[in-house]
């Protein structure tokens, strides 16, 4: 049973996003980037109540802007979805989970250390040069489901 509902459109959109924002990172990095992906569409809390499928989350906005970088400046998001990362993505949406992603709700590359906060939320840990972080104990359980 896959970890969310999804269609094959929802595969290529993550697809594309996976790559936009961590092809540098290799296989692994697009993985932890699918992570966040899916648990935000699991996560009914904080600023992840009303977005509830791939899309939603793909192009959420938040303070005027897009939640994900590649949205709105990303040429690699807009390209044709490869069968490399069309099969970590739904690796990803059927089973794959793993720590620093497993839980996490955000990651960014902050060109220096990870700090051990991001906007108050629990440093997770480090792949290469995202950062990723968890919510805060108590603050959203349901990202620990599917």
């Amino acid at each position: 049973m896959p970890r969310i509902k999804y269609r094959d459109a929802d595969i290529d959109l993550m697809a594309r996003m996976m790559r936009a924002e961590a092809e540098g990172e290799g296989k692994q990095g697009m993985l932890y980037v699918g992570n966040v992906i899916v648990n935000r569409a699991i996560a009914d809390c904080l600023d992840f109540k009303d977005v509830r499928t791939i899309e939603d989350v793909i192009y959420q906005v938040q303070g005027g802007n897009y939640s994900f970088e590649a949205v709105q400046k990303g040429n690699l998001f807009y390209e044709r979805a490869r069968p490399t990362e069309k099969k970590l993505a739904k690796q990803t949406l059927d089973y794959w989970r793993d720590h620093p992603g497993k839980y996490a709700l955000w990651y960014f590359n902050p060109y220096a250390p990870c700090p051990p906060t991001w906007y108050g939320q629990p440093f997770a840990g480090q792949f290469k040069n995202h950062c990723y972080y968890e919510p805060a104990a108590g603050t959203c359980e349901s990202v620990y489901n599917g």
